[in-house]
């Protein structure tokens, strides 16, 4: 079985029919689902709080993938925890005291992860690194869905990868933002493992048949 994911991003689906879009992506062949929390502060944009998520785990048995795009995370993780996340991700940028922050995840039955920022450098995962289950690249700024991606960045999954392997770990590389069938292959080939979709799959008029072409570019 492969180790490559794709996660839909719930920021893009309908959310007047978010039961339904949930239902159309998973019978579709979705592996994850991605859950963007922004507070308007760190990201640009307000959206889904812990209640949200909880309505989401109730209808689906995806594993949800919950990125905290937030100030001073350390104070959201229990409810977010207790609302049914799998994953959760931090953005190193706001995170004073990251060890602690992580273990928070971890004692709350959580996976965890670390986001980069386009212009943040790899070299703030170290000392971090072997303590996180995965780290999340951004491919494009936080805080608008349908950005353009930033292909430069591909370098960054390739230096990434690098540094993962060397250490001998067992880390997932998940890109987020931009990804398409244009593109999701060259990121597939630097190393990424898990692929945050959105327009890509909701924008299509159909989920399934848009989840099986991204999967056919990513097949080894």
């Amino acid at each position: 079985m492969s180790n490559k994911k794709l996660a839909p991003s719930i920021l893009s689906a309908d959310l007047t029919r978010l039961a339904e879009e949930i239902k159309k992506v998973e019978e579709g062949g979705a592996d994850w689902l991605h859950i963007d929390v922004m507070d308007g502060h760190f990201a640009p944009m307000i959206t889904l709080g812990p209640v949200f998520v909880s309505a989401i785990r109730s209808i689906t048995k995806l594993p949800l993938d919950v990125h905290l795009m937030i100030d001073n995370p350390d104070g959201f993780i229990e409810p977010f925890s207790e609302a049914g996340a799998d994953i959760m991700v931090v953005s190193v940028e706001v995170c004073s005291h990251l060890h602690y922050t992580i273990q928070c995840i971890k004692k709350g039955g959580c996976k965890a992860g670390v986001c980069l920022n386009p212009a943040t450098p790899l070299s703030v995962l170290e000392g971090i690194i072997e303590d996180i289950d995965m780290v999340t690249l951004l491919m494009v700024n936080p805080g608008f869905k349908g950005q353009k991606f930033i292909s430069g960045l591909i370098n960054k999954v390739q230096k990434l990868r690098k540094m993962i392997d060397e250490r001998g770990l067992q880390i997932d590389i998940e890109a987020d933002g931009g990804i398409s069938q244009d593109n999701i292959a060259q990121v597939a080939k630097a190393g990424a493992n898990v692929f945050v979709t959105g327009t890509a799959v909701f924008s299509a008029n159909d989920y399934k048949r848009a989840i099986q072409d991204l999967r056919g570019q990513i097949k080894v």
